[in-house]
């Protein structure tokens, strides 16, 4: 069975972390070799590309370079991390992808999609998340959580419109999938993990069945 990469998306306090550690145990009981990832970060360059990313500068940091910044971090990411692990047949799964960079850059700071899908092409080609989770929480409930943990930073602090816009963004580009599934994370934790599970164990099965109908012989760009 060749192995996955799955994405698990949402705003600020939607409990992707919590969420992530679910599926990671779901794979390795299947007996899985499992590697974690997140964006921007996940590798020495893309981790200190995350720092510009996050932190206060004494200067305006403009939406295109924090745009490119994104791109620049998921490219290193996604070559150096992503596609080694799963050429050494590790199931991948990233807290955020490319779909974080649609609902904030695109929807939270009204970047024109048409720029994003150019850096999109440009950097990751045909490569995509096998199975996307959509965690969708109120803007304001999930920016409380996340206050919650501690100081926000310099993106948790661009305001309740951005999120809302990056909230409306998101819905759309799920509703557009054909691989992405919106978890209510407004719901007691309890609740979240039960509907993960349930969509995990639906969506492993049919990925099964279609790994042996396949011989095992999908492949992915590399």
């Amino acid at each position: 069975m060749n192995p996955s990469f799955i994405v698990v998306e949402g705003l600020e306090g939607a409990g992707k972390s919590s969420v992530i550690e679910l599926i990671r145990s779901f794979l390795v009981f299947k007996g899985h070799a499992v590697e974690c990832t997140r964006e921007p970060g996940g590798t020495p360059m893309a981790e200190a590309i995350r720092e510009c990313v996050k932190q206060s500068w004494d200067e305006v940091v403009t939406q295109e370079t924090e745009l490119l910044l994104m791109y620049a971090a998921r490219s290193q990411l996604v070559e150096n991390k992503i596609k080694p692990a799963m050429s050494a047949n590790k199931w991948v799964i990233g807290d955020r992808h490319d779909m974080s960079s649609a609902a904030y850059q695109g929807g939270g700071r009204g970047i024109d999609l048409s720029v994003l899908n150019a850096l999109r092409t440009m950097t990751l080609g045909d490569f995509e998340p096998d199975l996307i989770l959509y965690l969708d929480v109120e803007p304001s409930v999930g920016l409380a959580r996340a206050r919650g943990r501690g100081e926000l930073d310099r993106i948790e602090l661009s305001g309740l419109t951005f999120f809302e816009n990056a909230r409306k963004t998101y819905k759309k580009l799920v509703t557009a999938s054909n691989k992405a599934i919106e978890i209510d994370a407004m719901q007691t934790m309890d609740e979240v993990h039960s509907d993960v599970t349930i969509v995990l164990q639906n969506w492993y099965a049919s990925y099964l069945l279609t790994s042996q109908s396949n011989g095992d012989n999908n492949s992915r760009k590399t």
